[in-house]
């Protein structure tokens, strides 16, 4: 590694000192790992950008941090400190210590096969619970089920393809609380419960499953102004789960990374959006794969044209987005409410976007009317979106009256 490369742990880690952090304590606050972190501060790897404006935001350095990163990317490093500054892999990602290891107890017992097929149901039926439940409303259940399954791979024995079944439901189960958490507006422990059926996923080998958790995250990440680490986070889990994953899967990565590049914002990450896009429809037509995952039986056509017309959104491209919204939301099912409640307001949001604002108030009273009754953030978050996009129309009644029975 250069001088360089070294100049900028030793001046990342005078600023750590300044804020009375560790490089762990760091680490902790950021969704990178200790080792990462330590590597690069050490000047044995590059910094990526995203750490670097992850590193400026901890340290509120109001982008020295970032300037020097790119100093040191565009032209300081040798071309062989350049190849080293590729993007962080899922391993980099995983929680610190080892949330999994086996306990010794006084007595434990042995766990069966039937064991597994038991907890396979239950996170099943969890699974299509989440699809009419909203987050506040299934947090508790989902926790306890958790808890219980890491307690019952940690503290009893079982033969080696029991306990990696064992750890396959910990990520699926990990996979679903996290995404519950993050519903109910819980996102710091959305991302402990995500990163730790990370390492579930990776310590079985089911490198499928460990995409569909880091693409998760990022997905969390893309939505609550982490868009740097999303996108990096999405990337690493389509590239982690490479190209022999099932279809269905890749499609659901490549979407992770259209709509991360969507949060990301500009010209570039606009096209790159569109082109992921084109990915996922490609690898959904592709049966040429294995058989995917029974957690995976909601990605379909339909899905994909949610999330394509949610990027035309995004994108302020209403005559694109708003016939896909009414295509969409004309066959949906109608006990999925939260979800209407999402596919709705970004249709209100289109709308506003092609200078219909009486059509928009219209949906965007449906959505408030839905939001209501679930107990969900993210409908929370998307009502207050609505209302602020219609503060530009407040001179037409129909509008008018909304912000005026909503003001609070």
């Amino acid at each position: 590694m250069s001088s360089a490369g070294g100049e900028f742990g030793r001046r990342v880690r005078a600023a750590l000192k300044a804020q009375g952090l560790s490089i762990r304590a760091a680490s902790r606050a950021m969704v990178y790992n200790h080792a990462f972190l330590s590597r690069v501060l050490a000047g044995k790897q590059l910094p990526s950008p995203e750490l670097a404006e992850s590193l400026d935001r901890l340290l509120n350095a109001n982008g020295e941090i970032i300037e020097a990163a790119a100093r040191l990317l565009d032209g300081e490093a040798s071309p062989a400190d350049q190849s080293s500054a590729s993007a962080p892999t899922l391993a980099d990602f995983l929680p610190e210590g080892d949330p999994l290891g086996l306990l010794t107890v006084r007595s434990p017992r042995r766990v069966g096969v039937g064991e597994v097929h038991d907890l396979q149901k239950r996170v099943h039926g969890l699974r299509l619970a989440d699809d009419v439940l909203a987050g506040g409303d299934l947090i508790g259940p989902a926790l306890r089920e958790l808890r219980s399954t890491v307690r019952l791979y940690r503290e009893n024995t079982h033969t080696e393809e029991v306990g990696r079944a064992l750890l396959i439901q910990i990520g699926e189960l990990a996979q679903i609380a996290g995404w519950i958490a993050s519903d109910a507006g819980r996102h710091e422990e959305a991302e402990r419960i995500y990163r730790l059926g990370l390492s579930a996923a990776r310590q079985a080998e089911d490198h499928t499953l460990a995409g569909n958790l880091a693409g998760s995250l990022a997905y969390q990440m893309s939505n609550t102004g982490r868009t740097g680490e999303g996108l990096t986070l999405a990337q690493a889990a389509l590239s982690g789960a490479g190209d022999d994953a099932p279809g269905k899967a890749r499609a659901l990565y490549w979407d992770r990374v259209a709509w991360a590049h969507t949060q990301a914002g500009g010209h570039e990450n606009a096209r790159a959006a569109m082109r992921a896009l084109g990915e996922a429809s490609e690898a959904l037509a592709d049966d040429s794969t294995d058989e995917p995952p029974a957690y995976l039986y909601w990605v379909d056509a339909g899905e994909l044209q949610v999330m394509e017309s949610r990027v035309y959104t995004e994108l302020r491209r209403p005559l694109r987005a708003v016939p896909l919204l009414r295509d969409v939301l004309g066959g949906y099912d109608a006990t999925h409410t939260r979800e209407m409640a999402l596919y709705l307001s970004w249709l209100a949001i289109a709308l506003a976007d092609a200078n219909e604002p009486e059509e928009s108030a219209a949906v965007a009273e449906r959505v408030i009317r839905i939001a209501a009754d679930v107990a969900s953030e993210r409908t929370a978050e998307r009502v207050r979106v609505v209302l602020a996009r219609l503060q530009e129309y407040d001179d037409v009644p129909e509008v008018a009256a909304l912000l005026a029975d909503n003001a609070a």
